[in-house]
């Protein structure tokens, strides 16, 4: 029988009780051997533990032992489950990067990028860390209300098949939203990110604590 709190248009956050549009929330859900498992793409069977995608939020459901006090057992919360959120939520942004350019939706490149926003074909603009801001400046002339999205620039070389890229456009639509969405998580998670793989303590939660 499907969970109460998993019907409905939204979500309700564990942590700060609000609730949210469940694509631009952090969904979990517990192995049948306890163990805490990230559901990025909302699709596990299981009841759902639901999170805003937030550093504090997320670290506060781990020190207060919300996830076991949510799922009604003990549960064990992986060591790196700030890497596994960080690569899953990256590798998905990419591949709607992927998916825009095989459909002819994106484009790499200041000169096709140029174009594209002149053209209004545009719903979402991406550059890399470190771009130059007066040559963003100059792209972006003319459709200051576009939005911006500032990435790693392995992503774009990875979703582009490049060995150099500083910007991209994406149409507008269905992709050029749901990246905008993953961004979003991401960018939520970012401070602090666990990357140091000597970070191994494993929580172990217990029901009710």
């Amino acid at each position: 029988m499907e969970d109460a709190d998993e019907r409905g248009p939204l979500r309700r956050c564990i942590v700060t009780r609000t609730q949210g549009a469940p694509e631009a929330m952090l969904r979990f859900v517990v192995s049948p051997d306890g163990v805490l498992v990230p559901d990025l793409a909302a699709r596990l069977p299981g009841r759902g533990i639901w999170l805003s995608a937030r550093r504090d939020v997320l670290d506060t459901a781990r020190t207060r032992h919300l996830f076991a006090r949510a799922a009604r057992k003990v549960v064990r919360v992986p060591d790196d489950l700030d890497m596994m959120l960080h690569v899953g939520l990256e590798r998905r942004a990419i591949e709607c990067l992927t998916l825009a350019r095989r459909a002819g939706l994106a484009v790499c490149g200041f000169t096709k990028c140029r174009e594209w926003i002149a053209a209004r074909r545009v719903g979402r603009v991406i550059h890399t860390q470190g771009a130059s801001t007066d040559e963003l400046a100059r792209l972006m002339s003319g459709a200051r209300e576009l939005p911006v999205t500032e990435v790693p620039s392995a992503m774009l070389t990875k979703a582009f098949g490049r060995d150099h890229a500083v910007y991209a456009v994406i149409a507008p639509g269905v992709l050029a939203r749901r990246f905008g969405i993953e961004q979003e998580r991401l960018k939520g998670l970012a401070d602090e990110q666990a990357r140091d793989a000597g970070y191994s303590r494993v929580g172990l939660e217990q029901a009710g604590k």
